[in-house]
């Protein structure tokens, strides 16, 4: 998360949308971040004996149901399995100025999730 507050906290838009090399970096990141926040969800799910996930969207949903991660915060990051499939597979042309929008101001989620998960494992 470092790096990408870094780039946020010194990065215009102008600067970010022609520097090719940036805009991979910051992909590449919160695309790392999301996949783990999945991760986790799954290994909650499967130790839990949870109901399987029927997509990644689904992994949240169930943490959500389960009071694991709040129904707010859930409804905050909803989509962001779809933003993750956009960023791996390239299904469509990425927006640069959506990831950008992003950066600026949802990468404090990825902290608010781990704090979820660790009161979570702090209460099992």
């Amino acid at each position: 998360m470092a790096n990408l507050r870094t780039i946020r906290d010194t990065t215009t838009l102008d600067q970010y949308l022609h520097n090719a090399i940036l805009q991979s970096a910051v992909e590449r990141n919160i695309q790392v971040a999301i996949q783990c926040m999945l991760d986790i969800g799954n290994h909650i799910i499967a130790e839990d004996e949870f109901r399987p996930p029927e997509d990644n969207e689904d992994i949240l949903e169930i943490l959500s149901s389960a009071k694991i991660i709040s129904r707010e915060f859930f409804q905050k990051i909803k989509g962001i399995g779809g933003f993750r499939n956009i960023l791996v597979h390239n299904y469509l042309d990425i927006d640069s100025e959506k990831v950008y929008g992003y950066l600026e101001g949802d990468i404090d989620d990825f902290e608010q999730f781990a704090k979820f998960i660790i009161d979570y494992l702090a209460r099992t």
